[in-house]
């Protein structure tokens, strides 16, 4: 496969920005009723797909902001039994997850994100389903995070199976964050699917 050039992907990841930010500016103006309500039906979605329900380790990233609020998955994923690992950005440019439980205790990590004091870690290959965060997509599931790469650099070992066996990585976001397309980047990982409040 030939390699991409390097003006090609300068202009990409300038559309990416682009994208980006028009996206969140869509999420941040969202009514916070139409919010609440649409990260609810999200939660909802989320917790009754059959891969949910099968999961026993589940990795899913703490809401801030604008952002889905995934505080009702958590908690819910508690009553299933499940284990529930949130990302501590406390690396090397890689995720690690730490488990937390009802008690846990948190600390603002790098970015302002509550991240956890303490709990067990788990590789990241090890995980059922893994709830990311999304600032854009598309109808392809391909994802524009926050620019940081990490969860494109920690689930890099995706980009070499023939098929999504596990961990399943899926997006939550609201519809007003869909793009028509997005031209991912060659360390971009697809999104196994993505959870809005309409589908």
């Amino acid at each position: 496969m030939a390699k991409p050039r390097t003006g090609a992907v300068s202009a990409g990841m300038t559309l990416q920005s682009t994208m980006r930010r028009d996206a969140r500016h869509r999420r941040n103006t969202m009514p916070e009723p139409d919010r609440v309500s649409a990260s609810g039906m999200i939660a909802d979605r989320v917790t009754h797909m059959p891969i949910f329900v099968r999961s026993r380790l589940i990795a899913c990233y703490l809401s801030t902001g604008s952002e889905v609020d995934t505080s009702a998955i958590i908690l819910r994923a508690w009553r299933m039994k499940k284990r529930i690992f949130v990302p501590d950005t406390r690396g090397s440019g890689k995720l690690t997850f730490r488990e937390i439980r009802p008690e846990s205790e948190f600390a603002s990590g790098p970015f302002g994100i509550p991240e956890p004091i303490g709990g067990s870690v788990l590789a990241a290959s090890l995980f059922d389903l893994v709830i990311v965060p999304v600032v854009a997509f598309d109808s392809d599931h391909h994802r524009i995070g926050m620019g940081g790469g990490y969860y494109d650099r920690t689930f890099s070992f995706l980009r070499h199976r023939k098929l999504f066996l596990k961990p399943k990585l899926v997006g939550v976001a609201f519809d007003c964050q869909k793009v028509d397309e997005i031209a991912p980047n060659p360390w971009d990982i697809r999104l196994f699917r993505i959870i809005t409040q309409a589908a």
